[in-house]
């Protein structure tokens, strides 16, 4: 890779050039690239969809102020870690700036046909496997602008393949980083489960500095194949200066299991479009939300529960604070093709808002085409209870310790449904933490 020269800032023709000039990649590869180039320009003069993205003000985007790095200038060292360093894990990697700085899988893993690491390394290295997966079955590099965007430049990113009845019992690690100052990171996360496969992987996403500029355009693949159980975890905990957008999907097959947690702290703009696929007859998926917004950040999640076999169930739980001037959006459907018979499909976002000056939206909905099937829904939001924080404080509790013990009471549901124990004493202090800046 050619690193004589700064790469060029933003993301028009010039520059897609100059970044596949700097890369290696095989022709089938820049091929591919190419083509998602050609639709992300066409889909610039597209506008996106205005159900999903008339709440989130994109007029402070600016892609020319960004670009991606030429090489990973730091390592997996340089955060400042939730989880990396409070538990034993099965494997670990780690991107900083788009680039792999750090791979490992336990050997045993490694001899029963695991693949865990760097994508852009592995996709090459096993074509045979990972091709027919990799932007095939779950993200459709032409749904919109960001995610062919994502398709023409996408960097590093981790893939864990876990090859038929394989079980493995340790969690995996991935961390994606940014440190240099207007990094862009179009990292991927593609994790592929054959039938009768078990596994679980934590996902970090951090920042060096507080002050830092960064852009996120990613993507997320969970394939869960029949009888498979994956468990995915990702915290996003970008300082308040990165702008994140990503496409995740999640494809469940006959009697396979997903449970998919998210844990949304940082950025100064994130839009999500999270998608889950019930696929074949007794496909189970759950999605555990846990959001805290401060100062004016802008949280969105864009979330579809869809079922298109009969015997499938899915579970939404999203609860979400809110202080400040920030604001979330969570917009959420279940959809029921016709042959979903015997469908049930729940969805719940409750929002708790700290401020008067905090606002949420939250809307949900169904699009059902079965006619027997058992599918709910519901949002609620409203303010802390003074009367609450007066009784705590009564009794000798700080206002902080008062407010702390609220939110912590407010979250417990969504914590309570995760059976990893680090991911629940990771989201409890990371929101402790969260909750005693300004208070």
């Amino acid at each position: 890779m050619n690193t004589m020269t700064a790469p060029l800032k933003g993301f028009a023709s010039p520059a897609f050039e100059d970044f596949l000039a700097r890369r290696e990649d095989p022709e089938w590869v820049r091929s591919q690239r190419r083509e998602a180039f050609g639709t992300y320009q066409d889909l610039l003069q597209t506008e996106l969809d205005p159900e999903e993205y008339k709440r989130v003000d994109l007029r402070t985007l600016r892609p020319e102020k960004y670009a991606l790095m030429a090489s990973g200038a730091g390592s997996a060292a340089s955060f400042s870690t939730l989880m990396q360093d409070r538990g034993e894990f099965a494997g670990t990697v780690a991107h900083v700036d788009g680039q792999c700085v750090q791979s490992s899988l336990n050997e045993d893993l490694a001899a029963k046909g695991v693949l865990f690491g760097d994508l852009a390394t592995l996709l090459v290295q096993h074509r045979e496997t990972l091709e027919p997966y990799f932007l095939k079955k779950a993200i459709d590099p032409k749904a919109d602008r960001f995610s062919a965007w994502h398709a023409a430049y996408w960097t590093g990113g981790t893939v864990l393949y876990v090859p038929r009845n394989v079980e493995i019992n340790v969690p995996l690690y991935s961390l994606i980083g940014l440190q240099q100052p207007g990094a862009a990171d179009f990292s991927h996360t593609l994790i592929i489960l054959e039938d009768g496969a078990v596994a679980t992987l934590l996902e970090e996403t951090s920042s060096t500095s507080p002050d830092t500029e960064g852009l996120h355009v990613g993507a997320v693949e969970l394939l869960v194949g029949q009888g498979a159980r994956l468990r995915y975890v990702q915290l996003q905990n970008w300082n308040t200066k990165v702008r994140h957008f990503a496409h995740q999907s999640g494809r469940v097959a006959r009697d396979g299991m997903l449970q998919w947690t998210v844990g949304a702290l940082g950025s100064k703009l994130s839009h999500i479009h999270q998608d889950v696929h019930l696929d074949g007859p007794g496909a189970d998926a759950q999605v555990n939300g846990v959001t805290f917004a401060t100062d004016r950040q802008t949280l969105s999640y864009y979330t579809q529960q869809t079922h298109h076999q009969p015997n499938t169930h899915s579970d939404l739980l999203y609860k979400e604070v809110c202080r400040d001037e920030s604001r979330v959006i969570w917009r959420g459907m279940i959809k029921v093709d016709g042959p979903a018979q015997k469908t049930d499909g729940y969805q719940r976002n409750d929002a708790l808002m700290l401020s008067k000056d905090a606002r949420v939206d939250a809307i949900p909905g169904l699009e059902i085409e079965a006619d027997d099937v058992r599918c709910t829904h519901g949002a609620t939001a409203g303010q802390v209870d003074a009367e609450q924080v007066l009784y705590a404080m009564c009794r000798g509790l700080s206002r902080y310790e008062a407010m702390h013990m609220i939110v912590e009471g407010f979250f417990a549901e969504v914590y309570d449904r995760i059976p990893v124990e680090l991911v629940r004493e990771t989201l409890s202090q990371a929101v402790e933490k969260k909750l005693g800046i300004g208070m």
